[in-house]
């Protein structure tokens, strides 16, 4: 007779948690057995002090299975509306090459994928990134690009901040927005402004001279259409010692002159349009250029061309001694998340279409456009805007004709958006996907019933007259995209094979762990991914009528229930669109708070020195003035050196900036009383989410006594890190404070602080990869939720145990435990013997591993976070390669090698070295390539040697070099 399994547990073991946590119930008995506790509750009892924990489970999510959450989502995604938007703003429809969509974004080998700290395994997105600068170089004219920044509208702020570093007219605070810039863009400007004490002025961009300026932001072209020949305006504003960045649009710098041809001295934009879906607002890869000699005061992730040690090209982060976690709060920015993703998207996209297909596509949008323009006035309606590439504002003012209220009607009716948001007038903007049908639809809407506009008669006008949409002082002449990487993956078949070439030189995490501390790359499971490709997510503006936008509005509701029940807050505001921004809102509502009670004076902020890297730079963002506090030895912020610092500061105290856990890797005891000391002190308690992976379900900040966190939604909460980005950073805070979070000038947050100034160009940041955690948090619910907290905190202690013997863990907390991190110390074997954390780091890879977080926040240490997803069998392989990388250290400490002569040196081994054929180390080739016996059964082959860092911030090259060098 056959055995009877009961209902429930036949539907427990579709339980998602099965599939995200890592250790099966016997890999964790025998991890628990390994560290000395009883089960899973013993573990965390002895770990995370008794005081904090919660008292009841964190009730979030629903625990369904992969497919029952995907229907639920599906049903949520069906109440958007997907109108066809020709809003414009910055955001476009586009086609997303199906090459693209499915071999990248789709792809986890580049979706999974962490920033390139550690370049020998990373040079395919490395020259990914390096195609975007190259195409970005080229399209505006200028010498040097960034690896993306974060929006268009972040750019903009981040070049209003370079225009100050810049500028010769070093006693004016006068900044000067265009009135062309659009609106969301100068409204994050304006914001950021206010905290560095800059004075910003308005007006008609031919005006901007007449003001005494230390730097100015113009639109070309401008947000209502008009393209015009600013080289004028841009020389004269520079005439008087004034910096000039350009905002453009990529697509039409194919066919009008680059802002470098006119003078500017930096440009920025969105990317958007470039093969990347609108997605209601993000994520998006802004890019940013600039002149060479502005090169060291550029914000963001450069990416240049060096060598390695046997003289081949290889390709790193430039400069990354710029990096805001290194140069704290004299950082230039605070990018600690760009978009890498995005930016790989946008220049595949310029790479399979190459010059001429984007020629193609340009010509294509501005003929359709000067059809429209010339069947609007045929039809008796008048134009704002007598020149244009895809834009056009529409009259409708016109009392013979329809009003703007009847014609936005018929728009609705037929499914179409247009720009709304000036009197009598609509906006609109063509992209790549309109069609001769939509073409005539808009006739229909804009003139009514029996207009009698043919567009075959408007072509032949056309074609007898030609187009004057672009005045000839500004069509480009300049060539573009020239290098042959832009000029020879115009199939499918080799656009494919040209990005697995790319693929196949980087490790991501569907190759191995990556126990990189602080940065939880944990399982972004398929099924969190799927809906971000869904049409009614992804297809959408970010300024389309809410209404239909109800779906996105439904699932934002219900993760921001689910935020603020793990969190402990009693609201959260979805638009920062990374960590950093997230630090950066918080500070502001801080900020703002204090100014509504009359103290605007508090501008002091504590920093333990065991807080996370880009806390000091937000810090400095927000206007405030950064104080460190002492840590002790055993790595807990010492509370009477913190005590007297605020009691000394109380009078302008603002606030203090704590990771908890802390980033040395330790449940602080005195967590409540540090809040408690701050808050009698007059100051806010602002708790970085970094580590919310050793929080979630069993504490949490609010409860603890914090005021604000942001949330890292592309660590704890699964969202992909995609190579470096995107991310999503939202803040949750106490209900004291949310009237004081970010607003938005173009749309409705739906939150009381509507009339606060915007951090990010969206409303809801990146919205169209909040599916992923509403997924998440869906498929784990309260017990799996909890579960993945205790296993983090298991995987962690299990590694420091095994780990401890052969290279000291250096902070520990209660029970000699510790978080979900911990910090390895190779200095006393460094000062014996020679080898570096930088030795041991670039040998993990002929080991098949990327390196944990290297000399942060301890110079000369590893910091390991193994996260909840990861097997004991593969903790077990970890531990394999660092006991093997200890036993070869071993033989220079006894004198078999010296440092110079031995694998870790050396490391990492390619498949050049292998077979040359002069091969003269201290050891063999086998010891070389395969030190393990695991790495012969799936190697993973560095592409290049050890990369001279110093030789390439020495000799900058930041764009595409001769295609000669990548194949030597």
């Amino acid at each position: 007779m056959k055995t009877h399994t009961p209902l429930a547990q036949l539907e427990q073991n579709d339980n998602f948690a099965r599939r995200h946590i890592g250790p099966c119930s016997e890999e964790t008995k025998a991890m628990l057995t390994k560290v000395g506790a009883d089960s899973l509750e013993d573990l965390i009892q002895q770990t995370v002090p008794s005081s904090i924990l919660l008292a009841e489970d964190v009730v979030a999510g629903h625990q369904l299975s992969e497919v029952a959450a995907l229907q639920e989502l599906k049903a949520i995604a069906a109440k958007n509306t997907v109108n066809k938007s020709y809003i414009g703003m910055g955001y476009y429809g586009t086609n997303v090459p199906n090459v693209i969509l499915r071999n990248v974004f789709e792809n986890p080998g580049w979706y999974t994928a962490y920033t390139p700290y550690q370049p020998e395994i990373a040079q395919g997105r490395l020259e990914a990134l390096l195609n975007f600068q190259t195409m970005t170089c080229d399209l505006t004219g200028m010498d040097l690009a960034s690896a993306s920044l974060l929006d268009e509208a972040t750019a903009a702020a981040e070049a209003m901040a370079m225009c100050k570093r810049v500028s010769k007219n070093k006693k004016c605070d006068n900044f000067f927005i265009a009135d062309s810039v659009h609106p969301q863009v100068a409204d994050v400007m304006i914001e950021r402004a206010e905290h560095f004490g800059f004075t910003i002025l308005r007006g008609p961009a031919e005006t901007a001279p007449e003001h005494d300026l230390f730097g100015a932001v113009l639109q070309y072209p401008g947000t209502n259409g008009d393209v015009t020949d600013i080289s004028d305006i841009i020389a004269a504003i520079q005439a008087k010692k004034g910096v000039v960045a350009v905002g453009s649009d990529l697509l039409a710098l194919t066919r009008i002159k680059s802002p470098a041809e006119l003078g500017a001295d930096m440009a920025f934009g969105s990317s958007q349009r470039f093969g990347v879906p609108m997605g209601y607002g993000g994520p998006h890869a802004a890019f940013f250029a600039s002149c060479d000699k502005h090169k060291r005061s550029m914000p963001g992730r450069i990416i240049g061309v060096s060598k390695d040690t046997h003289g081949k090209p290889a390709l790193r982060m430039a400069m990354q001694t710029r990096e805001q976690h290194i140069r704290r709060e004299k950082a230039n920015s605070n990018i600690c998340t760009a978009q890498v993703l995005l930016a790989n998207m946008a220049g595949f996209y310029a790479t399979y279409h190459g010059p001429q297909g984007l020629k193609d596509i340009a010509k294509r949008v501005n003929r359709f456009t000067d059809l429209l323009a010339a069947g609007v006035v045929k039809g008796g309606l008048s134009l704002v805007n007598n020149t244009w590439f895809d834009t056009i504002t529409v009259k409708l003012d016109n009392e013979l004709l329809d009003n703007k209220e009847k014609v936005v009607t018929r728009a609705l009716a037929a499914g179409i958006n247009f720009r709304l948001d000036t009197d009598h007038q609509v906006g609109i903007s063509i992209d790549e996907t309109i069609t001769q049908a939509d073409l005539a639809t808009l006739f229909d809407v804009l003139l009514g019933d029996n207009h009698g506009i043919s567009i075959d008669a408007l072509e032949a006008e056309l074609a007898a007259t030609g187009s004057t949409s672009i005045p000839a002082s500004v069509e480009r002449e300049s060539e573009f995209l020239t290098h042959p990487v832009f000029n020879s993956h115009h199939s499918e078949t080799e656009m494919m094979r040209y990005i697995k070439s790319l693929e196949n030189k980087d490790l991501a995490l569907n190759h191995s762990m990556i126990s990189l501390g602080s940065c939880t790359m944990k399982l972004n499971a398929v099924a969190e991914m799927i809906p971000v490709t869904w049409p009614e997510f992804s297809n959408m503006h970010p300024f389309c009528p809410a209404d239909q936008a109800v779906g996105y509005k439904v699932m934002i509701d219900l993760l921001e229930d689910w935020l603020v029940t793990i969190t402990g807050y009693d609201s959260i505001c979805m638009q920062p669109n990374s960590g950093a921004q997230g630090e950066y809102a918080g500070l502001l509502a801080i900020h703002k708070y204090h100014e509504s009670r009359g103290d605007s004076h508090r501008n002091i902020c504590l920093i333990p020195s065991s807080a996370h890297g880009t806390n000091p730079a937000s810090a400095q963002m927000a206007g405030l003035k950064v104080v460190v506090t002492k840590c002790d030895e055993n790595g807990n912020v010492d509370v009477a050196d913190l005590r007297e610092k605020a009691e000394e500061l109380k009078d302008n105290l603002s606030c203090i900036m704590i990771t908890y856990p802390s980033t040395h890797g330790v449940y602080e005891e005195t967590i409540k009383e540090i809040c408690q000391i701050i808050h009698d002190n007059g100051g806010q308690v602002y708790m970085d989410g970094a580590n919310m992976n050793a929080q979630v379900g069993l504490t949490s900040p609010g409860s603890m006594g914090s005021d604000v966190s942001h949330l890292n939604l592309h660590k704890t909460f699964a969202i992909p890190h995609g190579g470096g980005g995107p991310g999503m950073g939202p803040i949750g805070v106490k209900a004291h404070l949310a009237p004081f979070v970010a607003g938005h000038s173009v749309a409705d947050t739906g939150k009381e602080s509507r009339n606060n100034g915007a951090v990010s160009a969206a409303q809801f940041g990146s919205a169209s990869i909040l599916p992923i955690t509403w997924m998440y948090i869906n498929m784990l619910g309260t017990d799996g939720l909890k579960a993945s907290t205790q296993t983090a905190i298991l995987n962690a202690n299990y590694l420091a145990q095994n780990l401890d013997p052969l290279f000291p863990v250096l902070y520990k907390g209660r029970n000699d435990r510790v978080a979900h991190e911990c910090i390895i110390d190779l200095r006393p074997l460094k000062e014996a013997t020679g080898i570096s954390e930088s030795d041991v780091a670039k040998r993990l890879m002929d080991y098949g591993f990327h390196a944990p977080t290297m000399s942060f926040p301890v110079a000369g240490t590893l910091m390991i976070e193994p996260t909840e997803s990861e097997s004991k069998a593969e903790l077990d392989r970890f531990i394999e390669a660092m006991t093997g990388i200890r036993a070869e250290i071993a033989k220079v400490e006894s004198g078999e090698w010296t440092a110079e002569q031995s694998p870790l040196h050396n490391a990492p081994h390619t498949l050049a070295d292998i077979v040359d054929a002069n091969w003269d180390r201290a050891y063999d080739r086998e010891t070389a390539v395969y030190p393990a016996p695991y790495v012969k059964k799936d190697k993973f082959w560095p592409k290049v040697n050890r990369i001279d860092d110093v030789y390439g911030d020495r000799n900058l090259f930041c764009s595409c070099p001769p295609i000669e060098a990548y194949n030597d």
